[in-house]
């Protein structure tokens, strides 16, 4: 008897490791795969192709005897049905490391067909595909790659690199731990393309040290498919923790051997990036999407999402949720839809009274913002933005107060330093929030507030310092009956 079971770093974390030594213990034949993403049903066990979960030690005898209870066939749940996959199609279905089961299931026929197709015509699929950066901004692909290819080489600049970022730091974020950890060699074929079609002969994967189970399946793909993408060669880099690198020229300092601090920009990096040389920097779902558009074409790519969103997003269903985890569906999928009909609602079984979308500086959206497709132009006029797909969920047990000043001080503890607004500002606004809870002035520091918030806003040289007004005046904007003289701490 064959037992599929993941070894993916979350179903670790909820056992599975125990429940697979287990199955062998009474005989079975275990086999250790990527996970399908339903991570309220880890550990998930299967077997010709029926689904149990979460199943724990003591289950596992009554499973193996096939007297248990089972969830049916696990393609046909409700939450895999549902999605459209294509970046991970592979979930659930393949072993990590097999470079048979990647063969198998379409692994590599897009770097063939770039081989084919040559540096211009794959730069142009990227960009008729409509693919746009995952990392948060959703600048368009092609564009960046186009700017590197076309950028001269010159006596400083000898060379063009490809950085993947797989700095992954955002609360409710795991979409990159997935694609590492399950399947590493469609992100490696991602980053072959790209160097093909810029011209680089070297690549980084800068990937935060946090996650060992990560690092260590990346490092062994990137050994088994060095021959495979030869002549180009990849290496692996290992973050030192801090939130600031997942910024692209924070990340290519602490690359360089430097301390992870904001350059200013221009220049950008696709002119003058790792060690001054051109340098394309995608995030993790950006180049793992790269495969499917050139193995399937860009029309096939582009025929998903909606507007200037085109193809699929993999949706991180995280906080207060009944059914948290990994659904990737095309652009359009309305909020109310994740939280409500895919998420099954809140965990704790209360109302929601709050959605944060974008990570830790991503705005907080109330119920009555349910309506919004999961869109970067329409988050944006809702003064909001998706970022890197996650949804953190939030009950009416909430206190919005303590969630604004919990993002002034994430800002306060990670900003690099370099820029006062994001430096000093920070600062000051968690001590303005910690007045206003005190019921200090509130109607002067409601205002002294947003004025600091628009200073960060407009004048901070990144993101961190740049967004963080999003959660926080968010907060007091659709949640104001929280910041009355309550008590925050």
């Amino acid at each position: 008897m064959i037992v599929r079971i993941s070894d993916d770093s979350l179903a670790i974390a909820c056992g599975a490791d125990a429940v697979a030594a287990e199955c062998e213990r009474l005989g079975a034949t275990v086999e250790r795969v990527s996970s399908w993403g339903m991570h309220w049903l880890e550990p998930l066990l299967e077997i010709g192709g029926l689904g149990y979960g979460p199943v724990g030690v003591s289950d596992v005898e009554t499973i193996l005897a096939g007297t248990a209870t089972s969830i049916g066939p696990i393609e046909h749940h409700p939450f895999i049905a549902n999605q459209t996959r294509l970046t991970f199609a592979r979930a659930g279905k393949t072993r990590a490391l097999s470079l048979d089961d990647y063969a198998a299931t379409g692994g590599w026929v897009g770097l063939k067909n770039a081989r084919m197709l040559g540096a211009d015509a794959t730069i142009k699929a990227v960009l008729d595909s409509g693919l746009r950066g995952r990392g948060g901004a959703g600048f368009p692909a092609g564009i960046k790659w186009r700017t590197v290819a076309d950028a001269p080489l010159t006596v400083t600049a000898p060379l063009k690199y490809v950085v993947c970022n797989a700095d992954e730091g955002d609360s409710g974020t795991f979409a990159d731990r997935m694609v590492m950890e399950g399947d590493p060699f469609m992100l490696i074929e991602g980053i072959a393309i790209a160097a093909l079609a810029v011209g680089a002969a070297k690549g980084y994967i800068y990937i935060r040290s946090e996650y060992p189970h990560a690092i260590a399946k990346m490092t062994a793909a990137v050994t088994l498919a060095t021959a495979l993408i030869a002549p180009f060669d990849l290496e692996i880099r290992v973050g030192a923790g801090a939130y600031v690198c997942g910024e692209e020229t924070s990340l290519l300092n602490s690359l360089e051997g430097k301390r992870g601090e904001v350059r200013a920009k221009p220049p950008l990096p696709a002119h003058k990036g790792l060690f001054g040389c051109p340098t394309v920097i995608n995030n993790v779902l950006t180049l793992a999407a790269v495969p499917y558009v050139l193995a399937e074409g860009a029309q096939a790519y582009a025929d998903y999402g909606m507007g200037r969103s085109k193809g699929t997003l993999p949706v991180q269903i995280a906080g207060n949720i009944k059914h948290g985890g990994l659904f990737e569906t095309a652009f359009g999928v309305t909020l109310g839809q994740l939280v409500n009909d895919i998420g099954g609602g809140t965990a704790s079984g209360r109302p929601v009274r709050a959605v944060q979308v974008g990570g830790p500086l991503g705005a907080y959206h109330p119920v009555a913002d349910f309506h919004l497709p999961m869109d970067y132009e329409a988050f944006t006029a809702a003064d909001g933005l998706i970022g890197h797909g996650g949804i953190v969920v939030f009950d009416d047990s909430v206190d919005m107060a303590k969630q604004a000043r919990f993002a002034m001080t994430f800002c306060a503890v990670e900003s690099c330093g370099k820029c006062t607004p994001c430096r000093l500002g920070s600062t000051r606004g968690v001590e303005v929030l910690d007045a206003i809870a005190a019921g200090q002035r509130t109607t002067a520091n409601l205002a002294l507030i947003t004025d600091l918030c628009n200073t960060m806003k407009f004048g901070s040289l990144c993101a961190l310092g740049g967004f963080t007004p999003y959660p926080v005046m968010s907060a007091i904007n659709r949640f104001p009956e929280d910041f009355v003289g309550g008590v925050v701490g």
